[in-house]
Parts: C-alpha cells; sequence; structure tokens
C-alpha cells in the first residue's frame, strides 16, 4: 500500500509554561524545526490568546506543522503533516520535543490517503 502523506500527532506533556506562552518563542520553535527538516514555509498565521495560550501554524510545501498551547497545563497538542518524502516528520517533532522542553512526549503516526494499487502494477 502506498500512502499520500504522514501525519504525526504529538502530545507534549510536562512542557516548560513560560516557552508555550511567549508567542515570539512558539513561532521561531516552529521555523526552527521546518527550518532544520528542509521544509519550505510558504506561509504563517499565529495567535496568543488572553490570558494564555498560543494557536500557530506554520502552511509548509509539504503540508502544515501547527501548535495549540496550554500553559497552565503545561502542556502543547502539534501536529506534523507532510505529504512527499523530502523530509522525516520525526526529525521535526525531535526539534518540537526539545525546543518546548517536554518531559513527557507523546507521538502518533497516522498514515494518509491509503491507496491500493491495482493488481499488477
Amino acid at each position: 500500500m502506498n500512502v499520500l502523506g504522514l501525519h504525526l500527532l504529538l502530545e507534549l506533556k510536562e512542557c516548560n509554561p513560560e516557552l508555550l506562552d511567549n508567542l515570539d518563542y512558539v513561532r521561531n520553535a516552529l521555523i526552527r524545526a521546518a527550518e532544520d527538516v528542509g521544509a519550505h514555509i510558504v506561509g504563517e498565521s499565529f495567535h496568543r490568546f488572553t490570558p494564555q495560550g498560543i494557536t500557530g501554524i506554520l502552511s509548509i510545501a509539504e503540508s502544515h506543522i501547527s501548535i495549540h498551547t496550554w500553559p497552565e497545563y503545561r502542556y502543547a497538542a502539534a501536529d506534523i503533516f507532510t505529504c512527499g518524502s523530502t523530509f522525516q516528520p520525526r526529525d521535526a517533532a525531535a526539534v518540537l520535543i526539545e525546543q518546548f522542553e517536554s518531559g513527557c512526549p507523546e507521538i502518533t503516526e497516522v498514515r494518509r490517503g491509503l491507496l491500493s494499487l491495482p493488481v499488477g502494477i
């Protein structure tokens, strides 16, 4: 079977809450993850909520990297979706785990767009 894309869902627990509530830091962490693996950034949107928390997304040519933070719980939900094989999404996940100082990360891998090839191809 072939797949159209690989989607990693990151549960980033026991993070540094100050980092999770700093919009510039969160933005730079996602950009670093993209740049470190050779992804091509084509757009971005980030927002800081009151009293706390950040949502951000990087649109990349290969799909996207996004995050939603809850500093009060020392938690962030992030995902990395890539279609193609220009980079390994687990390498980008490792950057995010390190950047947010997650003491208890969990990664779920979802293969998206499972394709069955016709017999004989």
